[in-house]
């Protein structure tokens, strides 16, 4: 069997590379402020997920289909908004690193929320991460806190990754790093357009 804190690297890992709505905002970031101001974003999961983990486990790790369906909805439009706004700025062609979009407790709060109101977050929890953790918690305490410290290292980490690889995109040229904001922008839309018809149609 795979060491627990193994599982832990291997699932943030994973988390880190697969694309969704908080990659997407990352990179809008980065491409706007770069990396200096985006890097803090990527501790936005430590924020986030408690409530997530905790509303999991008091639930048996079941989360009620009306939660998930309702998350789908708050999210895709929170995503769509933010999308609309990485847009309207890319399009419109102010220079990269604005002091609009500097302020960094704001960027926090609304990297927080797409992560939060995110339903891959609940159903990972849900399914694959709050059983490992409640059975490791159940052997040993230490074993769970070796499986969450390794997840979130990793995941932490690859989304660092994520926002110097777009940060030194953007330093390429400002032609690149209008077209990759507005790409963002257009993912950011796409994955928000996306969740609320998995929301409306009750998926």
């Amino acid at each position: 069997m795979i060491p627990l804190a193994s599982q832990g690297a291997l699932l943030g890992l994973s988390a880190a590379a697969q694309p969704g709505p908080f990659q997407a905002y990352l990179v809008a970031r980065s491409l706007r402020a770069g990396a200096r101001r985006a890097l803090p974003l990527v501790f936005a999961p430590l924020l986030s997920d408690p409530p997530v983990i905790a509303t999991v486990l008091l639930v048996l790790t079941q989360v009620p289909p009306w939660v998930l369906r309702g998350l789908h909805l708050l999210g895709g439009a929170i995503v769509m908004w933010l999308g609309a706004a990485a847009l309207r700025e890319a399009l419109g062609g102010a220079p990269v690193r604005a002091t609009g979009e500097g302020h960094e407790a704001r960027g926090l709060l609304r990297a927080t929320l797409v992560n939060l109101t995110n339903p891959n977050a609940w159903i990972s929890w849900s399914v694959i991460g709050g059983p490992i953790l409640v059975a490791a918690w159940r052997r040993a305490p230490s074993q769970a806190i070796a499986f969450t410290v390794a997840f979130y290292a990793l995941l932490v980490g690859g989304n660092a990754a994520l926002v110097v690889l777009a940060a030194r995109a953007a330093a390429a040229g400002p032609r690149l790093a209008r077209g990759l904001g507005i790409l963002s922008g257009a993912a950011l839309i796409a994955f928000g357009v996306w969740q609320i018809v998995l929301g409306v149609s009750g998926a």
